[in-house]
């Protein structure tokens, strides 16, 4: 059963569910004791705020040319130029067997000496 709706009211309809949530939300967070009941009135109004962001995208789209904005804003990239010390850290990250084994080889001394019975033998 289809009943025909015209637009209008159904953008009605959209303002009168966001009105509702943010009342509902602001009446929960209002009257709240508890900080659980406080985040419940915190998504009603997230989700108001959601349903404004919808009903007002048409008008946004149009007004300030999304179209052509959005694309220019998925193609900004950050390309950061590292500085001399990040050298070393690279060169052992990519596959230097001597940097893994030096501290391979650090972390061996470090346990020996923390062994029972080791504190004597590694002092002399």
């Amino acid at each position: 059963m289809d009943i025909p709706i015209s637009s209008r009211d159904f953008r009605c309809l959209q303002l009168a569910c966001v009105a509702l949530g943010l009342l509902a939300g602001s009446i929960i967070i209002g009257v709240s004791v508890s900080k659980a009941a406080a985040a419940v009135g915190g998504i009603f109004i997230g989700a108001a705020g959601l349903g404004l962001l919808i009903l007002a995208y048409p008008f946004l789209k149009a007004r300030f040319n999304l179209d052509h904005i959005l694309p220019m804003i998925g193609s900004l990239r950050i390309h950061p130029h590292p500085g001399p010390d990040h050298g070393e850290r690279r060169s052992s990250a990519n596959g230097n067997k001597e940097g893994a084994r030096s501290s391979l080889s650090t972390v061996s001394r470090t346990l020996e000496k923390l062994k029972p019975g080791a504190w004597g033998a590694g002092e002399g």
